[in-house]
């Protein structure tokens, strides 16, 4: 079977390139047949055939475009990533600018707010536990086995007790209130004769009631059986003791009343996963599309010219491999596959390592030390300047 080779023209029409990805583009259609034209030059043509077709060259420049792109957007997802993940997937990022935000620092940083109740996606729920008459110790793992609303097999980790003693406030008392001291003939000289106690009227100094509060709370604490708890492997053991009375008189028998703690369930902790329902969950799900070969400038349509090339060569040095020589009359003609796939081998390499530096010489983080490297020889040359000496 005679297959033909380039025979130095090709019409470049849609429907040539295996995706056909950018056959509809126009300026791909019109570089197509010059980069054949170019790729087959460099190869030789027409000193030399080059067992290629013009379908060949049009795969290999559709290749070049495809890596191109993917090389572009790799890096602008690893650029961009924290800022991305959440995101909507239904949206195209290309021709968008990308704009930093602090959504994923922010994700990341909630497992902290979680322990300390300040934040975070972990539900703090709220239980209540009966206290019994002369009981000091309550098994909170036990209180969570026999709650409906907490599987059998699950914990709970207990991060605030409710137990605390009535506010220093409500046991507040004015020693000088109806005291003889005056403060009844004060108040009489204003008009408020007629109201009790004068302590609710009469201005202080805010820093004496702070001080008073303080004194309750401290006497509380030294004096008496202060309010307080342990807790250990959620096992809660109360200070004082319950009695009756201890939250009033409302409670007859046994029952002391309730004790109110906030409480997590360990599962809701360890579940690492959120709703990503038509979110961007992975590198992958970044919705970048094949870029449009019409808005590549010349940078990298260069680029993209000679990676064609290195993978015309590849090609044509697997076509020249199935054979290593060819007889001609008196002698053989050996063919340069090695060459090709060698030099093909190199080339690529080599330009997706250019690309990739190229890439980072101009990411954020380089365009920002260069600005500052900028702004510190601007200055530096600005002290060079003379300083004008004015006389009045």
């Amino acid at each position: 079977m005679n297959i033909p080779i380039w025979t130095g023209v090709s019409t470049f029409a849609a429907g040539q390139t295996p995706f056909g990805f950018y056959d509809s583009q126009s300026d791909f259609a019109t570089d197509a047949n010059k980069v054949a034209d170019f790729c087959a030059r460099r190869l030789g043509y027409p000193l030399a055939d080059v067992e290629l077709q013009s379908g060949s060259f049009f795969t290999a420049f559709e290749e070049a475009v495809t890596t191109y792109g993917n090389e572009l957007y790799a890096y602008k997802v690893r650029e961009n990533y924290l800022s991305l993940e959440g995101f909507t997937t239904g949206s195209v990022a290309n021709k968008k600018l990308l704009k930093p935000n602090m959504a994923g620092l922010v994700r990341i940083s909630e497992q902290y707010g979680e322990e300390a109740g300040v934040g975070g996606n972990v539900t703090w729920h709220t239980g209540s536990l009966p206290l019994n008459s002369g009981q000091q110790d309550y098994d909170m793992n036990a209180w969570a086995q026999a709650s409906a609303s907490i599987s059998a097999s699950d914990g709970i980790e207990i991060k605030r007790v409710f137990y605390e003693a009535p506010p220093a406030i409500t046991r507040y008392f004015d020693p000088y209130a109806g005291t003889g001291t005056g403060m009844i003939d004060l108040m009489d000289s204003f008009g408020w004769g007629s109201y009790s106690p004068a302590i609710n009227f009469l201005m202080m100094p805010l820093n004496y009631d702070m001080q008073v509060i303080q004194a309750i709370e401290l006497n509380d604490k030294i004096r008496r059986s202060n309010y307080s708890f342990e807790l250990v492997n959620n096992r809660l053991r109360v200070f004082p003791i319950p009695a009756a009375g201890t939250f009033g008189n409302n409670y007859t028998g046994a029952h002391c009343g309730n004790l109110r703690f906030e409480y997590i369930i360990k599962s809701e902790r360890q579940n690492p996963y959120i709703n990503g329902t038509e979110k961007i969950t992975n590198v992958a799900e970044v919705p970048f599309e094949n870029p449009n070969y019409n808005f590549i400038n010349s940078i990298g349509r260069q680029w993209i010219f000679e990676y064609t090339l290195a993978l015309a060569k590849e090609m044509l040095g697997y076509i020249r491999g199935k054979y290593s020589t060819i007889p001609i009359p008196d002698s053989t003609v050996t063919l340069n596959q090695s060459d090709l796939l060698s030099a093909a081998t190199a080339e690529k390499n080599a330009l997706v390592e250019r690309l990739r530096g190229y890439f980072d010489e101009t990411s954020r983080d380089k365009l920002l030390e260069r600005r500052s490297l900028e702004g510190d020889y601007l200055q530096k040359e600005l002290n060079k300047v003379p300083y004008t000496i004015y006389i009045g």
